[in-house]
């Protein structure tokens, strides 16, 4: 909103000329998403203790995990709110890439909000049924997503192509048809929400993910739309170009702003956690960014530790339905690090580590072509 207002007085104030550049309107809407965090989050905070809005711990989870049932959840909502506000005043909001990524955001935390009401309801852990679940998220992605490509797609051009990491764009790609592109997109979205969801488990574990990994999108987006005057990155760095991606650099940066503000309160001990709310949503906005900005390859070393937790969730559930036997003491493979006796503020940091230093791998595609 206020890049169409700057865009109206600009002519009479010199000064709003900034609002036009993608890189102020990164940095003021992560100086806004992280006010509003900031500021709302005590408010917040009462506000769920005074309607008992509180976490449930699941039975077999550590025995350090008692201690914080109760604790606020749901988080997500406001993390939620101080994106979808940032956006709304710093982006282009008739970039369909904009609209796409926000929309995402929105559903998958609302199934999130109803998945953590549930479960405050019944006291249990166990929340919406998986299958009810992961079929209203297929939906709204094939939904959504096949309407981007088959009508306002033809607006920035977004090419069906899946392009290698680490090559060059312009020589090595692979051709897929339609409904395999479709396919490919939703289990990007999906499987990133859903993984995103699982990494969520200690004190702002899933927040250093989400950090490091929307910092990546960030200057993957901002490299595959932007120009320079007549230079166009995307060309010079041999990476594939998407019209109108700079635009989602300001939706990252926004991410980046209320992740920390919420990780203010998050930290060990934690004040309140971001509930299936914040996870399935930023999730998906992650995964979103990944697909529109063409890195859905790229997205598993970007989001390697939320893979990495997603995959030893798998493999244990399938080896306790086929033999019996678990693979790991708990899973996610968080768990099984407390189980070990790791102390949960060192698995955080660690997992953190971790996340930045693929974050330089997957940074390094840029160059490496």
């Amino acid at each position: 909103m206020l890049f169409y207002l700057a865009e109206q007085f600009r002519s009479q104030i010199s000064s709003l000329n900034l609002v036009r550049y993608v890189s102020f309107r990164i940095m003021v809407a992560f100086i806004s998403s992280l006010v509003i965090c900031l500021v709302l989050y005590p408010w917040f905070i009462r506000a769920l203790q005074g309607r008992a809005i509180g976490q449930p711990i699941r039975a077999d989870g550590p025995q350090g995990h008692f201690s914080k049932k109760g604790t606020p959840t749901a988080g997500g909502v406001l993390i939620m709110v101080a994106i979808l506000s940032s956006a709304l005043l710093w982006c282009q909001l008739a970039n369909p890439l904009v609209i796409i990524t926000l929309c995402m955001g929105v559903v998958f935390a609302a199934v999130g909000f109803l998945d953590d009401m549930r479960k405050v309801r019944k006291q249990s852990s166990a929340g919406l049924s998986g299958k009810l679940r992961l079929g209203v998220e297929f939906g709204v992605v094939f939904a959504v997503f096949g309407w981007f490509l088959l009508g306002s797609g033809s607006d920035v051009n977004y090419d069906l192509r899946l392009f290698i990491p680490f090559m060059s764009a312009e020589r090595f790609w692979i051709d897929l048809p339609f409904l395999v592109y479709l396919v490919l997109g939703a289990i990007v979205v999906v499987g990133t929400a859903n993984a995103t969801n699982l990494t969520d488990g200690l004190d702002g574990l899933a927040a250093g993910p989400i950090l490091t990994a929307s910092a990546t999108l960030l200057i993957l987006a901002y490299v595959t739309g932007a120009k320079l005057g007549s230079f166009d990155l995307s060309h010079y760095l041999l990476i594939p170009k998407v019209k109108g991606a700079e635009e989602l650099a300001i939706i990252c940066s926004a991410m980046m702003g209320a992740t920390i503000g919420f990780l203010w309160f998050n930290t060990f001990p934690a004040e309140i956690f971001m509930g299936d709310t914040g996870a399935l949503g930023l999730g998906a906005q992650l995964g979103t960014m990944a697909l529109l900005t063409k890195n859905e390859l790229l997205s598993v070393i970007i989001f390697g530790v939320f893979v990495f937790e997603a995959i030893s969730d798998i493999i244990q559930t399938t080896s306790y339905k086929l033999t019996g036997r678990r693979v790991f003491p708990m899973a996610p493979i968080h768990h099984s690090f407390e189980k070990m006796g790791w102390a949960e503020p060192k698995i955080v940091v660690r997992f953190w580590i971790l996340s930045l230093l693929l974050a330089m791998v997957a940074l390094a595609s840029i160059k490496v072509r």
